[in-house]
């Protein structure tokens, strides 16, 4: 059995759909602490004050909230990090955006962050000159906070070619475009071959870094399922396709959260064994490992005999199953059950429309 070191672990809660309220984004933030995480990024999608209304900062009570998380994150002994995506910043980066960012990043100064993320995932890209500007964005804001730590996600962070076929088609050495302007220090965001990569392999690392001018820090799609087709099904595996040689590779790897707050934690508390654990690692004795220290024994079995329906089958193709289920984990009085009565309700369902307007 061979292991090697455990880079730097981190959730990016990064995902559309629903925002967690607090008592389960609590519970999130102590169980990775507790499994050794170091740092947590929030920018949902759906919180539209750091997304498509982010000239206008949020209301007195979410900043108040959002300074009680930066709190409960570094009581734990984690970095608080938040994210920022100034839509429409770059063309023009004019005087207006330059005053708009300078006060919204003083915001989040004032929340209290020790990482600051800029972010260009999911907007357009066939923009003239788009590394360049997006770069002048970051260095810019950069320049303003008081974070420690600097991070960005490119618009194109991945090979996948659905990206292409959705945002516009990515401009010609645009990554290594990006790498040349940015600052030496920020930190890049990618997730793989794949948007939602099934494996990810230092050979893979190696080649993006060396375009970028920098190691990457991995935002890892598993076990986010948002979006009308993955809603439809739980993302309870463990980690699978990731391989222990990739902390020589990374600055840290982060995993974009499931909607399911209590059920995702499942998953997130497989990645630290697959780096510790090296060749010894076996997903599904990671998964049973995981799930019996958040849910117990008897709960932990229960999900074990049923993740091929709740993961592989979908919510709309259960038919008769979904009283069988509906029955089982209605006796359980606990949040993850509860979490799984409301899949089965269709109240974490997506729709694109969703997607297209957060």
């Amino acid at each position: 059995m061979t292991s090697g070191q455990v880079p730097e672990l981190g959730l990016v809660e990064g995902r559309f759909g629903r925002i967690w309220d607090e008592a389960e984004r609590g519970y999130v933030v102590q169980a990775l602490a507790d499994a050794g995480y170091a740092f947590y990024h929030y920018g949902p999608k759906a919180d539209r004050p750091l997304r498509r209304e982010w000239r206008r900062g949020h209301e007195a009570a979410q900043t108040e909230a959002l300074a009680r998380l930066s709190a409960q994150v570094r009581g734990a002994g984690m970095r608080f990090g938040m994210a920022l995506t100034p839509v429409g910043s770059t063309h023009p980066f004019d005087d207006e955006a330059r005053a708009d960012l300078t006060r919204r990043v003083a915001d989040l100064d004032a929340i209290g962050v020790d990482d600051l993320c800029v972010l260009f995932d999911d907007l357009r890209g066939d923009m003239p000159e788009l590394a360049a500007r997006q770069a002048e964005v970051v260095n810019f804001c950069a320049g303003l906070t008081r974070a420690a730590r600097v991070y960005t996600c490119p618009t194109y962070y991945s090979d996948d070619p659905v990206l292409d076929l959705v945002f516009g088609q990515r401009p010609a050495n645009y990554l290594a475009d990006l790498g040349r302007a940015l600052d030496p220090a920020v930190q890049v965001y990618w997730t793989g071959e794949e948007v939602c990569s099934k494996a990810i392999e230092p050979a893979h690392l190696e080649r993006v870094a060396g375009e970028l001018g920098r190691p990457v820090c991995l935002w890892d799609n598993w076990p986010v399922n948002d979006g009308a087709r993955m809603s439809r099904f739980l993302h309870l595996r463990a980690f699978t396709g990731r391989s222990a040689k990739a902390a020589a590779h990374v600055t840290g790897h982060a995993v974009n959260p499931a909607i399911q707050a209590h059920l995702g934690c499942i998953p997130a508390l497989t990645l630290p064994m697959v780096y510790e654990q090296g060749d010894g690692y076996a997903y599904g004795a990671a998964f049973a490992a995981a799930a019996e220290r958040l849910l117990g024994a008897d709960f932990a079995l229960m999900l074990q005999q049923d993740i091929a329906a709740l993961q592989d089958v979908g919510q709309e193709r259960l038919g008769p199953r979904a009283d069988r289920l509906r029955a089982r984990y209605a006796a359980l009085d606990h949040p993850a059950a509860r979490e799984i009565l409301r899949w089965l309700d269709g109240d974490d369902l997506m729709t694109d429309d969703e997607v297209q307007t957060q």
